[in-house]
């Protein structure tokens, strides 16, 4: 062979492998004869599964909130990108990537390392028993744990397949959760999943109004295979500053600290049996219709009653403060006393945030 047909002969192949992404990813998708119920199941249980994979979450729900909860509106208004390495619930990493910069979290048996890296700052999280109630993370939004998250309280008759994709290479079945209670403001969470180990691939979140998910995660690179433990370990950069403190939610202080233990019930919805009832943080529904609600300290309802009511043009002074962001809800409630500021938020009607706001008591400032 010449050389002229040597360089031929590789370029032809090179032309061939650089197109097999492309092939692939436009090959139909296998519609597959797994039941919703199975599927569900799957999917429910794919939480023990190791993968590796890229990810980009997507949301609509632009919050005018406080500096105290400015990383919830970067999550859920914006795009951002997910690498992530799971070994197992105690072992895992997650570099997330947005507008404003990336931060990586290193998660073990004791806790976790989340170094950013634009101001190159290590906090180290040690919280060997993991929060019942918290803010939203990046990680969270990865299509496995949303998914699962989404799905976890769903009831066999809410469920119904719908058409396969193609994502990531890889042919999955979809699923459609329909929530059957009057007083969601979901109309569906759309997830396909792998097929062999459950892991959900796609995970789509609709509002009852026409249009875009209102919140989107996908794979774009995936892989079952477990990845190796030099993925996940982590030694802090040299000249990194370095912090240690036992929880960096706000959320969290507030549900162990609080004075105050909310109903078992308000507006029709009972407190979420899935978590302890002994917290300050009353987290009421199921599934994707969920209402929380946040006894909030005065200083900080004070700042985010001047945010909500510069967003609505609404006097600040008013006793209840109401914003709907898509399917997202949200009531500050201050009847005029300091110790008695509620947020309450969540996938519920406004009517039913108005609702439950009398019916939650009176609490102290938290210390």
């Amino acid at each position: 062979m010449t050389t002229v047909r040597r360089w031929l002969a590789v370029l032809a192949a090179t032309a061939v492998l650089a197109a097999l992404p492309s092939v692939v990813a436009s090959l139909p998708a296998r519609t597959g004869d797994i039941s919703a119920a199975d599927l569900l199941r799957r999917i429910t249980s794919s939480a023990g599964r190791p993968y590796s994979g890229y990810a980009e979450s997507t949301g609509g729900l632009a919050l005018p909130v406080t500096s105290r909860f400015g990383s919830l509106a970067d999550l859920f208004g914006g795009r951002t990108q997910l690498r992530v390495w799971y070994r197992s619930s105690s072992n895992w990493r997650v570099d997330a990537v947005s507008f404003a910069g990336e931060v990586d979290i290193h998660h073990d048996e004791s806790g976790d390392w989340t170094w950013d890296y634009e101001s190159n700052t290590v906090d180290r999280t040690g919280s060997p028993v993991a929060p019942q109630v918290r803010l939203p993370a990046a990680a969270d939004l990865l299509p496995p744990e949303l998914g699962r998250r989404l799905l976890s309280q769903a009831e066999p008759g809410e469920a119904s397949r719908i058409g396969s994709d193609r994502i990531a290479g890889r042919s999955a079945p979809g699923l459609r959760i329909t929530p059957d209670q009057a007083v969601s403001s979901i109309a569906a969470v759309d997830v396909w999943a792998d097929p062999g180990t459950g892991l959900p691939l796609r995970v789509e979140v609709h509002g009852k109004q026409p249009g875009a998910p209102v919140m989107a995660s996908t794979f774009l690179d995936f892989s079952p295979a477990e990845p190796p433990a030099s993925a996940t370990a982590f030694d802090p950069p040299a000249d990194a500053r370095l912090s240690d403190r036992a929880t960096r939610d706000l959320v969290t202080v507030i549900d162990q600290l609080g004075a105050v233990v909310p109903p078992d019930r308000v507006a029709g919805l009972d407190r979420n049996r899935q978590l302890p009832t002994l917290g300050s943080v009353g987290v009421y529904g199921r599934g994707v219709t969920e209402l929380v609600a946040v006894p909030l300290p005065g200083r900080l309802a004070y700042g985010l009653r001047g945010d909500l009511a510069e967003a609505i043009g609404a006097d600040p002074d008013e006793p209840r403060l109401a914003l709907s962001v898509g399917p997202l809800n949200l009531l500050l409630s201050w009847p005029g006393r300091r110790d008695s500021a509620w947020l309450l938020v969540g996938t519920v009607t406004p009517e039913t945030l108005a609702a439950a706001a009398p019916q939650l008591p009176d609490h102290p400032e938290l210390s």
